[in-house]
């Protein structure tokens, strides 16, 4: 016995109460101080069994201390076992043979530790678990033979080497003639006695049983026969440990097990296929005695590694399991055997029969289920065994045989005695355990391991389940270490309540970290048939795994769209990381941070799916899958992971980014969504280290095949290949992988062979919202303004704005929503507040509801306020706190609905004000973002969410523009505006940034449009014109009808705003008169430009009231500002008269002027067959000349203004009107036809108007009276219809084209026609393009000259109707201009898609009325123009806009003076301003007289100048443009307008300032191309003419005059032509290049290198492309290559002839073939121009 005490004997250890037990139980050896040489689990449950016996024998847990061994790797990982232990000591890391599994290391750690202390507090003891040196005999030894005497807690190194080695066991066991199975060492049974009389085996009987190679090996297994185990004997765990089905795997594998556990022997078993895993669990003390403690059963294992554990056994008949217990406790005192072991069987159920395994001579793993079934505490008893204290007196084995526990008469284990079954009892297992190991290993890669931390783990304990884990949160596993980290046990009356009882707790555990676990795999075995049976094998989870058998996962849509959304989200939630990382540098982040749009692809189960995101609030995005779409709300939680919300129901998501996938756990399952993976890139799968490869580099292997092994913790996998090809490897064996990192590069046989996952084409089933919001008035209300209070923050909304708008407005509206607010709000407070107070407030709701008489808000609110007063002012304080929120609700209603329906709406509007504004006040985003950071310095999340709401601007300004559409600003009770309203509306015009411009004019344009009245009030006000012109008092008789008077209609004839919405209403007015009034205004306002000599109305009841009129066509010089001459007018006035009518006429100033009188008339008809019956009743008032109308001249209130030197609306002169008007002079047609007819048309409302098919009706009643139309001398007849709702249509028929329609003036009265400028459109055929906004005038032109040379011409007309107050003019066209521009460029884009070669776009706005006001600032206001419109323009190709207006420069007697503001862009990048006024110049003639300096491109021309075709430039311009960048020619002007740029900053600054601001040069900028001189070799500077380079580069010197040198500074310039050559370059763009910059050197200028080009010129020479051949291998397959290329005897001889005197083009070799033709063999091909061969 003296060998088995430790240097802390009894008599030596100091005095404690662990002394005084030790020696009360009959021990020997004090220990306090234990070594654990272990980690992980194996430490974590060696410390807490002993605490837990040494609480409850000492009552002080901490009785017993505990150092441990920590690596660094554990020490990263926070390893649980190192914060519950009492000291660690720190050893080297990397693998076990340099820590725990190395003797001389635990050895040494032992010693020193506790060496500078007295033998009390030194160390007494090693505990070393499972694994790792636990089963090394050398380490027991070597402790016993320390100086200190430590103590081994485990068996002697002799029993150990018996037992406790693979081999040596099966050799004792086939002495001790317990069945073994076919193995290497069949037959061997030698053994001897040492010197205590324990067993052990010979070393040559040992050595024969041991296969020392592959060879031998391979020779063992056939003889046994396949399957066979090859088995390390030092192994254990499922190291060291390969089933082996056939011959050709045997090589691999045995070298896998050398591998695994390196040094020990190997020997080779027979595999038991159906058999049972069962063990027995024997505890020995150090006095020869040893006893069973049941057994288990551990049959459910994958690569021979257990997973799932229970006891007692239940599938062994008991006494066959009674036999395998007596042979386990007999083997154990054959060897001396001591502390607990286990021996393990192979069972086989169907004969009943078992073998003989092996015995760990350790504690087992799974040694709790023995622990619940027995009562004993195993490393408490391995401990009291190590201190000498017999079996008998260990407490709990007592109780186990039913004797007094504090008794210590001995036990008779073997009931040897008759007395025996009389004085103790037989121990029986209580219940049922069922244990399952957590590892980190991935069941669905083959139980892959993997490392990694910890984020979280949440195991709940119950009464019958417990476990015990060796990481914990925010701790992990290492590569080095074990996979296992945690056990589980589940207890029950029977086998069945304790699997019941573990799915529960497996289903309810949470484990989230960077490696997957089994949990979920284990609930599905549990759940199994097989299991709950009891009818498994040791390969069924084998064969399980092979039919790829899986832990169940969520449903495949739910696992998308919970992936999609928890995908969605970290990638925003990274991307606002690293936005506010930039902002607490200091930096502007970029506004693509705060994009709000994502698009998300993965694959799931082979299939990829590709996902848009739109995140549509602070939680809330929707999914758009192929059309479908699901809404969901995503909440973080706390420990990190997300909760996903959609249709009603919540997920708990956990999502981890691994190797080429993303693990995502949804409610507890897993599921993996992969990227396409890249079979040439060999990556490693996990940590670990590389061990060696299996086949060379460079080597061919096949889909499948393996090529490496990797370590990862402890266990060997190999990594195999997913296509055929060539490896190369790019790491060496031994190497340290990442997950993820690079081995190897395989070039694959055939690329095209690899397939890819199919797409997902179908589409999402249909949800309903993430939650339920309630179908109540308010709760709608509230669920729309969160959704559009979202919209105005930035966020994307899952339904259109408009949509949620128009729901908000009708919501808004209805009765019963205060009364549910307040309801809401009195139902949460109620038990708060006085019960009198309450009942006062229910009996004013109570009221309204009986009388109807709506919303008591004020009446509620009195209620409160006269409550308030009644009670004492301390509880008026808190009273006032509970009843806020149901004062805010009765203060929203105070005014009732419709104020609080505008208070919504203008807090949503203020919302977007308050986040534009600091914006709006700086020049660019940087300073923007700069100003708010400076705002809100202490509140970085507001800076957040107010640059996420800037970043949605143009989104935002979409849902603006929806509201100011949807509100009413006009008080319903004043009839004027709103004063709220305009408020919030002038502060939105305060808003000056280019991303708030569009909504800021349209804020501008509410502004205008509230004070126009309406539309009913203009009918109001029109009726009551008409009608007094027609009516008039006689007394005595009371009111009569009369002809209209002209002085009672003059305001509406003169007036310069739009008057026709209203007006053709009137002109089917059940009165006749008012309708002859209505006619008379229309007449009047058409032909204003013309002279009216008399007007008559023809007024006879059988027929529809009708008009005549006569008119001289006017002076070009008298404008459309002359009055109107009357009957009486002398022939000296009208000789001075000259025609532009319907936009010519020239005539002879000297003829007489009555043969320039023409006549017109019109009628209304009320339907097509009335004007059918009527139309010659009309006619004839041309023929009768009015006959017996009534008839009035004209008043002399219209006299002629006098003659001004301003042109009039337009100046065109008479040649170019006749070519574009299909029109002729008097000389070319019969003068005597020009006449008008007018005739306006009512059409049915149940019409659906096409203009085609009205055009074709009206075509037809034309041609049938185009005979009497000429013989009344009719020139041209115009049909204006009228439907209800929408603006006239209006079509014209002309007699110089038959009577057709002229389809250039479709929809606009004749009389207006001429002011579109048509006649400048005389180098283009035109054809009108027609759109629904008739406002629009387009033509589609094609140039006379250049077929190629195709354009848009745009022509719109303004004539705005009256504002009722003063408004600023400059708001009123810069409004109006903006929203035509928008009209015009929507109807471009729509046209451009049917046109798509169009360029040079032209548009035209002309304002019809005069304005008094300085048009100096036009300018800046039209600028604004080009910022918010300049890239959409751009891309639709308008390169020119003209806008003419007319402004009253002196008093209202003189002529208004026409301007004219123009915007050229041909470069496409620098625009240029240009204003003019039109005036004569010494010859009369109308020209362009520019005010900018210098000149406009205008100026001095004509103003009827033609529009000209393309320039010869503006092609390439075309092309670069279409190419993506800058005409090389334009550079120039852009480096001018960036000097202008800084010039006009400067002098912002300085009047800013007050300063005195520098002059800005007359010139800015001067260029001077440099072109290559050849005569003299040099560079020189030229004013050479754009475009006519001859390579694909140029250079300028530039002399820019800069703020900062205002005298000049010059530079070189070097870009690239990218029309020359496809921008390609070549030698001599290299040499310009070269020449440039040694220019630039030589005279010290900067130089700047603008690069635009398509790389080098690589090509073959144009001389030879043509004419080469190739000489095929194979003339009938060509698929086999050429063996070179050739020129034939003619074609050399012309290229020959063709180089005469020349540079050759090529080398060649004659080739003389069979049948004597010659062939020239090409050996260089060198090109007759320089640069290409």
């Amino acid at each position: 016995m003296s060998s088995d005490i430790g240097g802390n004997s009894v008599d030596a250890a100091a005095n404690n109460k662990v002394r005084d037990y030790v020696k009360d139980h009959g021990g020997h050896t004090v220990i306090t101080r234990i070594l654990i040489a272990n980690n992980g689990i194996a430490a974590v449950k060696e410390i807490r069994s002993v605490r837990q016996w040494a609480y409850a024998t000492f009552g002080d847990e901490r009785a017993i201390e505990f150092v441990v061994m920590a690596t660094p790797e554990d020490l990263k990982v926070n390893a649980e076992y190192i914060r519950m232990a009492d000291q660690y000591v720190e050893v080297p890391g990397g693998t076990n043979n340099n820590n725990y599994a190395n003797v001389e290391l635990i050895v040494d750690v032992a010693e020193r530790t506790g060496a500078h202390v007295s033998l009390a507090f030194a160390l007494h003891a090693v505990l070393a678990g499972w694994g790792h040196a636990s089963e090394n005999p050398l380490l027991p030894e070597s402790l016993r033979s320390s100086k200190s005497k430590v103590v081994f807690i485990g068996p002697p190194g002799s029993a150990m080497r018996s037992l406790g080695d693979k081999i040596s066991s099966t050799i004792v066991a086939q002495h001790a003639k317990v069945p073994t199975m076919p193995w290497s060492g069949d037959g061997i049974t030698d053994t001897s006695l040492n010197e205590l009389g324990h067993l052990e085996v010979p070393d040559d009987a040992y050595h024969a049983a041991t296969t020392h190679n592959m060879e031998e090996g391979l020779k063992q297994a056939n003889r046994i026969g396949f399957p066979v185990m090859i088995k390390a004997s030092e192994g254990g765990g499922g190291k060291g440990i390969r089933m082996v089905a056939k011959e050709s795997d045997f090589a691999s594998s045995f070298y896998q097990c050398q591998a695994e556990v390196p040094g020990s022997p190997i020997f080779i078993m027979k595999l038991a296929g159906e058999s049972r895993h069962l063990e027995v669990q024997v505890l020995a003390d150090q006095y020869g005695n040893a006893i069973s403690l049941f057994g288990r059963d551990c049959s459910v294992q994958r690569r021979h590694q257990k997973i799932i554990e229970e006891a007692p056994v239940t599938i062994a008949k008991p006494d066959t399991f009674e036999k395998m217990e007596k042979a386990a406790v007999r083997l154990a005192k054959l060897v001396g055997y001591v502390s607990a072991g286990t021996v393990e069987y192979l069972y086989t159920p169907a004969d009943d029969k078992f073998y003989f395994l092996e015995l760990n001579p350790r504690l087992q793993v799974e040694h709790p289920t023995t622990e619940m079934v027995s009562g004993v505490n195993l490393p408490a008893a391995q401990l009291l065994v190590s201190m000498g204290i017999p079996l008998h007196n260990i407490r709990e084995i007592r109780l186990l045989y039913g004797l007094d526990p504090k008794g210590t008469l001995p036990i008779d284990f073997e009931f040897s005695s008759p007395q025996s079954n009389e004085v103790q009892r037989k121990p029986q297992p209580k219940g049922h355990v069922i244990a399952v190991r957590i590892t980190a290993e991935n069941p669905e890669a083959g139980f892959k391991p993997s490392s990694g931390m910890m984020q979280s783990l949440n195991f709940r304990s119950s009464t019958n389940v417990w476990g015990y884990f060796s990481v914990s949160a925010n701790g992990g596993l290492h590569e080095f270490a074990d996979s296992q980290f945690g056990h589980i046990f589940a207890y029950g009356g029977s086998r069945e309540q304790a699997r019941q009882a573990m799915v529960v707790a497996l289903k309810e555990i949470s484990i989230r970290g960077d490696f997957r676990t089994t949990v979920e795999y284990l609930v599905r075995l549990l759940e199994m048939s097989d299991f709950r049976s009891n009818v498994f094998t040791t390969a069924w989870l084998d064969r399980l795994i092979s039919t790829h058998l899986t832990a169940d996962r969520p449903d495949p849509e739910l696992a998308v769209i919970c992936g999609a959304a928890c995908m969605a989200e970290a990638e925003c939630a990274q991307l606002l990381a690293d936005f506010k990382t930039a902002m607490d540098r200091g930096q502007a982040p970029s506004k693509e941070l705060l994009r709000t749009t994502f698009q998300i692809e993965f694959i799931y189960e082979g299939v990829r799916y590709r996902f848009i995101a739109n995140r549509t609030g602070p939680k809330g995005w929707v999914l758009f899958l192929n059309g479908s779409k699901v809404t969901v709300d995503v909440h973080a939680l706390s420990d990190g992971g997300l909760l996903v919300l959609y249709d009603g129901k919540s997920h708990a998501c956990y999502s981890k980014p691994e190797v080429g996938a993303t693990r995502l756990l949804v409610d507890e399952r897993t599921c993996l969504l992969e990227e396409e993976v890249d079979p040439t890139q060999l990556r490693s799968p996990s940590p670990g280290k590389l061990v060696r490869f299996l086949v060379d580099s460079g080597e061919h292997v096949k889909s499948g095949e393996a090529y490496a092994e990797i370590e990862v913790m402890k266990m060997y996998m190999q990594l195999t290949t997913s296509e055929d090809g060539v490896v190369q490897f790019v790491k060496q064996p031994g190497a340290a992988l990442a997950a993820g990192e690079v081995i190897g590069v395989l070039t694959l046989d055939d690329p095209s062979r690899v397939k890819h996952a199919k797409p997902f084409e179908g589409q999402l089933a249909t949800y309903g919202p993430p939650q339920a919001y309630g179908t109540k008035t308010h709760q709608l209300l509230r669920r729309c303004l969160t959704l559009l209070t979202n919209a105005l923050d930035g966020y994307d909304t899952p339904v259109p704005a408009i949509q949620l708008l128009q729901q908000i407005a009708e919501l808004l509206q209805k009765p019963d929503l205060p009364f549910l607010e307040i309801g809401e709000v009195l139902s949460a407070l109620n038990s708060r507040l006085p019960a009198k107070l309450s009942a006062a407030l229910n009996e004013e709701l109570g009221k309204a509801h009986k009388f109807n008489t709506g919303f008591p808000a004020k009446e509620m609110l009195k209620v409160l306020d006269n409550f308030f007063g009644d009670i004492a002012p301390a509880d008026a304080v808190t009273l006032t706190s509970t009843a806020a929120p149901i004062r805010a609700v009765l203060e929203n209603y105070e005014d009732g609905l419709a104020a609080h329906e505008r208070n919504t709406f203008i807090s949503l509007l203020q919302r977007y004000i308050d986040a534009e504004d600091i914006f709006s006040k700086t020049t660019n985003e940087e300073e923007g973002f700069f100003a708010l950071r400076d705002k809100y310095r202490s509140e970085p999340e507001t800076i957040v969410q107010t640059m996420i709401s800037h970043a949605g601007v143009a989104t935002k300004n979409k849902t603006v523009l929806s509201i100011l559409d949807i509100i009413h600003p006009v008080s319903t009770q004043s009839g004027s505006l709103d004063s709220k309203y305009e408020e919030v509306l002038k502060s939105f015009t305060s808003l000056t940034g280019r991303a708030t411009a569009k909504v800021a004019l349209k804020a501008r344009e509410i502004l205008l449009q509230c004070q126009v009245p309406s539309l009913d009030e203009r009918k109001r006000q029109m009726e009551h014109i008409l009608r007094s012109s027609i009516t008039e008092t006689v007394y005595g008789s009371g009111e009569e009808y009369r002809t209209p008077s002209y002085d009672a209609i003059k305001d509406l004839v003169v007036t310069n705003y739009y008057v026709v919405d209203v007006l053709q209403s009137f002109l089917y007015h059940a009165n006749p008169y008012i309708r002859l009034a209505a006619l008379e205004v229309y007449v009047r306002r058409a032909y204003h430009m013309y002279n009216l000599v008399d007007f008559d109305y023809v007024t006879d009841e059988s027929a529809p009231f009708m008009v005549h009129w006569r008119f001289i066509l006017q002076d070009d010089s008298s404008g459309m500002f002359a009055g109107h001459i009357g009957s009486n007018s002398s022939v000296s006035d009208l000789k001075r008269i000259m025609s532009v009518s319907d936009l010519n006429f020239a005539v002879d100033k000297d003829a007489d002027p009555e043969q320039y009188l023409r006549q017109g008339a019109m009628a209304a008809f009320d339907t097509f067959g009335q004007m059918e019956e009527n139309f010659i009743s009309l006619l004839g008032r041309i023929n009768n000349n009015g006959g017996e109308a009534n008839s009035r001249a004209e008043s002399p209130a219209l006299g002629m203004r006098p003659l001004n030197k301003f042109a009039p609306m337009s100046a065109l002169n008479g040649e170019a009107a006749n070519r574009n008007s299909g029109t002729s002079t008097p000389s070319s047609r019969n003068p005597r036809y020009g006449h008008v007819l007018n005739i306006a048309l009512q059409v049915p409302k149940d019409d659906p108007f096409d203009d085609d098919n009205w055009s074709s009706k009206l075509q037809e009643f034309t041609a049938v009276h185009s005979a009497v139309l000429r013989e009344s001398g009719i020139r041209r007849l115009t049909f204006v219809l009228q439907r209800s709702g929408q603006h006239p249509g209006t079509f014209t028929y002309r007699e110089n084209i038959d009577f057709g329609e002229d389809k250039t003036i479709r929809h606009i009265e004749p009389g207006l026609a001429y002011q579109l400028e048509l006649p400048r459109l005389s180098n283009f055929d035109i054809r009108p393009c027609f759109n629904d906004n008739r406002q629009l005038h387009i033509y589609h032109g094609v140039s006379k000259q250049n077929s190629a040379d195709s354009r848009f011409f745009v022509r719109v007309l303004v004539r705005p109707g009256r504002l009722s107050t003063s408004v600023a003019t400059v708001d009123y066209l810069i409004s109006e201009t903006d929203r035509l521009l928008n009209d015009i460029l929507d109807a471009l884009e729509i046209l451009s898609a049917e046109y798509p070669n169009s360029d040079c776009n032209h548009l035209f706005i002309s304002f019809l009325p005069i304005f008094n006001l300085d048009a100096s600032h036009f300018e800046p206001a039209y600028r604004g123009f080009l910022e918010r419109h300049g890239k959409r323009l751009f891309r639709l190709r308008v390169t020119a806009a003209e806008i003419r207006f007319l402004v009253q420069t002196g008093s209202e007697q003189e002529m208004p003076t026409p301007f004219r503001f123009c915007i050229f862009n041909k470069s496409g990048f620098v625009p240029k301003l240009e204003n003019y006024i039109e005036e004569r110049d010494a010859n009369g003639e109308w020209v362009f007289q520019s005010l900018d300096y210098p000149p406009g491109s205008y100026n001095n021309m004509l103003v009827s100048t033609p529009h000209q075709p393309k320039e010869w430039l503006q092609p390439r311009r075309y092309k670069a443009h279409i190419m993506g960048t800058t005409y090389v020619y334009d550079f120039p002007d852009l480096f001018h307008q960036a000097v202008s740029v800084q010039w006009a900053r400067i002098a912002k600054q300085s009047s800013a300032t007050g300063a005195a601001a520098a002059a800005a040069p007359r010139q800015l900028l001067e260029a001077r191309e440099l072109v290559w001189d050849e005569t003299s070799a040099t560079l020189t500077e030229s004013d050479r003419e754009a475009g006519r380079n001859t390579c694909g580069m140029v250079a300028w010197v530039i002399t820019m005059n800069t703020p900062e040198a205002p005298a000049g500074r010059k530079i070189v310039v070097i870009a690239n032509d990218i029309t020359f050559k496809i921008g390609s370059f070549g030698v001599d763009e290299d040499m310009l290049f070269f020449r440039a910059t040694q220019y630039a050197r030589e005279h010290g200028y900067p130089r700047v290198y603008l690069s635009a080009n398509s790389g080098a010129r690589i090509g073959l020479a144009e001389e030879i492309r043509e004419l080469f051949r190739p000489c095929w291998r194979d003339s009938a397959d060509p698929a086999q290559g050429f063996e070179y290329l050739y020129l034939s005897e003619d074609d050399y001889a012309r290229l020959e002839a063709r180089e005469d005197g020349k540079v050759r083009s090529v080398i060649t070799e004659p080739v003389t073939m069979p049948d004597g033709q010659v062939r020239h063999k090409l050996l260089t091909i060198v090109g007759s121009v320089d640069g290409l061969g």
